[in-house]
């Protein structure tokens, strides 16, 4: 895998889903739930199932082989 990609954020934190939006990773917000479910999306290496997790500046999030960093 490349190294994260860096996706700017305007405030301190953001939701996860919101996050994956933002990054293009994802079309819209109900895509979100089905590859939680399937394990697919991973916060700093570690499978995350909740959509409202908050990420903070620094986060890694991984979802289909791309990584991509809040910034």
């Amino acid at each position: 895998m490349s190294a994260p990609r860096d996706v700017p954020i305007r405030e301190d934190s953001i939701r996860l889903g919101q996050f994956l939006k933002l990054a293009d990773l994802i079309d819209n917000g109900a895509e979100v739930k089905p590859l939680m479910i399937q394990g697919e999306v991973a916060v700093n290496g570690e499978v995350e199932t909740r959509r409202g997790r908050q990420l903070a500046k620094g986060d890694v999030v991984t979802l289909g082989g791309e990584a991509v960093r809040v910034s």
